[in-house]
């Protein structure tokens, strides 16, 4: 039996890809989000970045699987994007990875990238939820929290900003009642109480369901947190036609002497270029034109350096700081109030170098889907149990990059010196391999499992490579 409302808080990638995991199985969906929604990218035009998605002005990547769990969640949402200016990349083939100071081998890996600008996938994904019968958006208002009664949530309560849309939520709206004036979060219109069965918060890397939690008399979630301390400049550039030969991207990290160090150069929407240039554990970039070339030099391969310079530039450098990753484990308290879930980022922030989140998050709506089948009874037990499982490889794989920079602290495993060191020689065999370069990116991509990596045929060929490098 479909439930008669949900409660989605935030109108980022997550909340939308877990309405539209609801969709099927509640009557009514309310989306709150705290801007105020723009919806004029896409077909007509370039879209805007939110406020409250200060990230929104940096490279942003679906991997492999996360365009496919996409794919799924909204069908025809590839040919859609592509419409809207996405540009697809042919990963290796029209994509250059340069890791540890040279370029794997070219080859098919068959993994296609989507690359278009935050604003136009979130325009893209709101115009597919907006067209669902069952599904409402609430803008322009705060999230105030969630109601707890009895030991369970039964509804969100919000309240319009300043600079919010006039007028709220009337009162006859089934599921919505009017509430006493109470402050809130830079609101200053009459709080409102959204009646649910079901409350998703998708409010991002704040954490607030702990908070939520705690003040509610539950345990929150031990958190698992690694500290990058990374710092990420981006700025558009307009690239001569044909300038890298026909590639329409340009990823590179593992910088000899700086490990920190990486950079990505994507084709994006109307023939522009967008450029981030990253460094962790304190070594950030400058956005003064001197420093940004510079940082930009220190990780771009040498000829891709000399277009990037001679690129007319088409914003100025945008700096934002990531201080660290964060993992809330839900799925281990053993206390959970039922009708509260959360999703993307407000369960595992990763490190944004390497382009993880929207990927999980949309593998974290597909287990939403799948759990809301057996109903609301356990629900928060087997959907954040289904979570961690999509949180996890890509976790392991984010801590031991993170890890093998030497200025990132944390407990190294025992063995990750062994480990890193066979990671190297997989790339250097990579490096004339294209077998092995394109089973790399697939791992990276999360389509295979990192274990496949060390199977005896990998091993076999990662070890004749180092006997033809000593020879």
């Amino acid at each position: 039996m479909a439930m008669e409302h949900a409660v989605v808080l935030g109108a980022g990638v997550s909340g939308l890809c877990a309405a539209r995991g609801l969709a099927g199985h509640a009557r009514r969906i309310t989306i709150v989000e705290r801007d105020v929604l723009d919806d004029s990218g896409g077909h007509r035009g370039p879209a805007l970045p939110r406020r409250g998605v200060p990230q929104g002005r940096h490279v942003h990547a679906l991997l492999g699987t996360g365009s496919m769990a996409l794919e799924r969640l909204f069908p025809g949402l590839a040919e859609e994007l592509v419409r809207a200016g996405a540009v697809r990349s042919q990963l290796l083939s029209q994509a250059r990875y340069v890791l540890g100071g040279a370029p794997l081998a070219r080859g098919e890996t068959g993994v296609v990238a989507l690359q278009a600008t935050r604003p136009l996938l979130e325009s893209v994904l709101r115009r597919r939820v907006r067209a669902l019968d069952n599904v409402d958006f609430l803008d322009g208002h705060d999230v105030l929290g969630p109601v707890f009664q009895d030991g369970r949530v039964t509804g969100a309560r919000v309240q319009p900003r300043t600079d919010g849309p006039a007028g709220a939520p009337g009162g006859a709206e089934p599921g919505t009642e009017r509430a006493g004036q109470e402050s809130g979060a830079g609101g200053a219109g009459e709080p409102v109480t959204l009646s649910a069965s079901l409350v998703v918060d998708a409010t991002g890397r704040a954490g607030r369901s702990s908070t939520w939690l705690a003040a509610a008399g539950f345990t929150p979630p031990e958190e698992e947190r690694t500290r990058i301390d990374v710092g990420y400049a981006t700025r558009f550039l307009r690239l001569p036609e044909g300038a890298l030969d026909g590639d329409r991207t340009v990823l590179s990290g593992s910088v000899p002497g700086r490990p920190g160090r990486g950079c990505g150069l994507f084709l994006q929407e109307e023939g522009r270029w967008i450029l981030t240039v990253a460094g962790m554990a304190g070594d950030h970039p400058s956005t003064d034109e001197p420093g940004f070339a510079a940082f930009a030099d220190s990780v771009l391969p040498a000829d891709v350096a000399a277009v990037v310079r001679a690129a007319e530039p088409l914003s100025e450098p945008v700096l934002h700081r990531f201080p660290y990753s964060v993992w809330r484990r839900f799925e281990r308290l053993e206390r959970l109030p039922d009708g509260l879930l959360a999703i993307g980022d407000a369960v595992c922030s990763f490190n944004p170098v390497y382009g993880q989140g929207m990927t999980v998050a949309a593998l974290e709506a597909e287990a939403l889907e799948s759990c809301l089948r057996s109903g609301l009874p356990g629900l928060p037990r087997r959907y954040f149990a289904r979570a961690a499982r999509a949180v996890a490889p890509a976790w392991e794989l984010a801590r031991a990059a993170d890890l093998a920079v030497p200025e990132v602290p944390g407990r190294r495993p025992p063995l990750s010196g062994v480990t890193g060191r066979y990671l190297d020689r997989v790339l250097t065999a990579a490096h004339r391999d294209p077998g092995l370069a394109a089973l790399y990116v697939r791992v990276v991509s999360m389509l295979t499992p990192r274990s496949r990596l060390v199977h005896p045929r990998v091993l076999r060929r990662v070890l004749r490579a180092g006997r033809g490098v000593r020879g």
